[in-house]
């Protein structure tokens, strides 16, 4: 496949209400230039997350940004070239990633990504199906094995704040999968909640009154807590709802503080999860990355856990991409939206 010397991009320099005229634009630009440890990707599918609208909201917040900054992290496509240091990858494999933050990202022709942090797509899977994927099961994954170090044998109990978004979606599904777990997963509306069961959950509890509605199905305390929607909102009800020696982890920040003293009694833990976090410092493990993607790939093509994907948006084009935007702004998103291209 020829490779041409520029692409179409779609990025902002300023942070604009999604309204805004200029929030998003269209623009021309060489293609990214490949590291070592880089493929260069052609771009057929990517998927609008929570992250994308907020670095848009508040990377430019009282400037103009230089170069325009391009979002989407999550991406499917074809490898069109490698460069000098990396293994297991070849031109035309299909590939799938969520990326790293600091970088180029999917809302774009191409991209350059590392292949540490990129698997091979699952085969069973639409371009659109698979790039839903990425950034959530890495999350997921890191929240479980990683930060609240869930051991697979063990059968305990975790309550899932936020079961119906894409991370809660395929966090209810490896826990299922992959542990012994007990999962408890809120949801607020009856297509949420048959949504968050499907998905596998054992129970669902409504988050308006958290601690009630999970003490109403018999259970006093919970092991551990993934927050994925409100941990300021939530502390004062996940403090209660731990159990002694629990752990909480969280993918929400807040203003303000929290008081970390209240778990003092309970011997408890937070601990934050961020799936950038391995690509901003080049971890030692940052490899562990591509291992995730292609165990859930091997898990997908199994049928043990399915795509998250429940709308699809179709063309490289501003509108869509706004129309994505306010989609996830929206907060009451059933999965995830992909963008075809």
């Amino acid at each position: 496949m020829s490779v041409p010397s520029i692409m179409k991009a779609i990025g902002f320099t300023q942070s604009l209400a999604i309204t805004e005229q200029d929030s998003l634009f269209e623009f021309e630009t060489s293609l990214p230039e490949l590291k070592n440890n880089d493929l260069l990707v052609k771009v057929s599918a990517t998927s609008i997350n929570p992250a994308d609208a907020k670095i848009r909201i508040r990377s430019a917040k009282d400037k103009t940004l230089e170069q325009p900054k391009v979002l989407g992290y999550d991406a499917v496509g074809e490898v069109v070239g490698k460069g000098a240091d990396v293994e297991g990858f070849e031109v035309g494999d299909r590939v799938y990633y969520a990326g790293d933050v600091t970088r180029m990202g999917a809302n774009a022709e191409y991209q350059a990504v590392d292949y540490r942090i990129t698997a091979k797509a699952p085969k069973s899977l639409s371009d659109e199906a698979a790039a839903v994927m990425p950034l959530a099961t890495l999350t997921g994954w890191e929240a479980l094995f990683d930060r609240l170090r869930v051991r697979p044998e063990e059968k305990k109990s975790i309550l899932i704040i936020g079961g119906a978004g894409g991370v809660g979606s395929i966090t209810i599904q490896l826990a299922k999968q992959l542990t012994n777990l007990n999962v408890i997963a809120t949801a607020s509306r009856p297509e949420t909640e048959q949504w968050v069961r499907d998905m596998g959950a054992d129970y669902v509890v409504n988050h308006r009154n958290l601690v009630e509605s999970v003490r109403e199905q018999g259970i006093q305390h919970v092991d551990y807590i993934f927050n994925v929607a409100d941990t300021k909102g939530h502390w004062d009800a996940m403090v209660e709802l731990i159990a002694p020696q629990g752990m909480i982890s969280s993918i929400v920040e807040f203003d303000g503080g929290i008081d970390l003293s209240a778990l003092q009694g309970k011997s408890a833990g937070f601990v934050w999860e961020l799936m950038f976090t391995r690509s901003l410092f080049n971890t030692e493990d940052i490899q562990k990355q591509q291992d995730i993607l292609f165990q859930a790939a091997n898990l997908i093509d199994a049928g043990r856990i399915k795509t998250t994907l429940t709308s699809t948006l179709n063309g490289f084009s501003v509108d869509t991409f706004k129309d994505a935007h306010k989609r996830i702004e929206s907060s009451a998103s059933i999965g995830k939206t992909a963008i075809k291209y």
